[in-house]
């Protein structure tokens, strides 16, 4: 793995060193936005999405793709599965791996040296990317799958909702809660570089399950009844807990089949909603963690189980159409859940 200084490629360690143990994930750097009227307007075939499919902030952007039928209008290449000492690269050592058609690269960090000759920074996925200008519009997810929700809409006809205006504050404080203690605490907890961060955060993590297991309770989304992207944005954590985070990240208090409401939920959303099992590939997402992180894992050992990777559990579906007679937010989300 390495990272980009004033646009020289240069290698270092996947998990960086920081002066108390926790790891800490850098802010994407590309912001920008497509919008009627800006820089980067919504045109069909102009813009093109760089993902892999092992990692859950690429797949939250994929997942959105699907659910707002965008496969036509945006064009898309996935990286190998690999990260080692060139990070995210085209190169076709894993099935599934589609080649970068719009700069004809052979790593990454070629697309952010094309965009920014003098960039210094984390080389991610996902990006999205303008071809009319050659430039990253952004490489920050939530703003990716937000663009997504609205922006093509008079192109693709789609008017499916997944950040309904009357429920934003209540997602926006599912999705801060979630990000800190379950989607990014993970990493926290597998990245720790001592036993006092691996404890805080491991601490954390669960007792963010616990809550969120309680959620549930009697539900099928986290925020009202109807698909948002909050369950985007849980759902590509969940789905790697049990083959990838309970044993590689040493997250292995509990199993996510293990709490009734947690698992259910996996299941309805993996079984019942399209998008969700389509974008969904355990082979690049185990031979991405075991494989790419030697710091862990130095045998480069990739495990062969579990065998079910999602139990399915039998339950209506969910409504996943378009959203409409929203219902008003709860009174309370998570007041004073005593997890930092």
């Amino acid at each position: 793995m390495g990272r980009l200084k004033s646009g020289k490629w240069i290698q270092e360690e996947i998990i960086p060193n920081s002066h108390n143990g926790e790891f800490y994930r850098e802010e994407a750097k590309f912001r920008d936005t497509i919008e009627e009227g800006g820089i980067y307007p919504p045109e069909t075939g102009r813009y093109h999405l760089y993902i892999s499919l092992a990692c859950p902030w690429a797949c939250r952007a994929y997942i959105m793709m699907k659910l707002k039928k965008l496969e036509s209008v945006i064009t898309m290449s996935i990286v190998s599965p690999h990260l080692l000492e060139n990070g995210w690269t085209f190169k076709e050592d894993f099935p599934g791996v589609i080649q970068d058609s719009v700069l004809n690269k052979k790593y990454l960090y070629e697309v952010y040296q094309e965009s920014d000759p003098k960039f210094s920074g984390r080389v991610t996925v996902p990006v999205l990317f303008d071809k009319k200008t050659k430039t990253i519009v952004s490489n920050e997810s939530s703003e990716i799958i937000r663009m997504m929700n609205t922006s093509f809409n008079k192109i693709t006809g789609d008017s499916n909702d997944f950040y309904p205006e009357a429920l934003r504050s209540e997602i926006d404080q599912v999705n801060s809660f979630i990000y800190d203690n379950i989607n990014n605490g993970v990493y926290k907890t597998g990245f720790a570089k001592n036993q006092d961060a691996y404890n805080k955060n491991f601490n954390s993590l669960f007792k963010a399950l616990d809550k969120i297991e309680e959620r549930l309770e009697g539900k099928e989304t986290l925020v009202g009844k109807i698909l948002t992207e909050a369950d985007v944005r849980l759902y590509t954590t969940l789905v790697r807990f049990d083959p990838v985070y309970y044993l590689h990240f040493k997250c292995n208090n509990k199993m996510i089949r293990e709490y009734k409401n947690l698992s259910r939920y996996l299941s309805n959303l993996y079984y019942n909603v399209k998008a969700f099992k389509d974008t969904t590939d355990f082979d690049h997402i185990k031979e991405h963690y075991y494989f790419s992180h030697k710091q862990l894992n130095p045998g480069q050992i990739v495990p062969k189980g579990p065998e079910i990777l999602v139990p399915e559990i039998k339950i209506e579906k969910l409504n996943a159409g378009p959203v409409k007679n929203v219902i008003p937010p709860q009174e309370s989300v998570f007041d004073e859940v005593g997890v930092s």
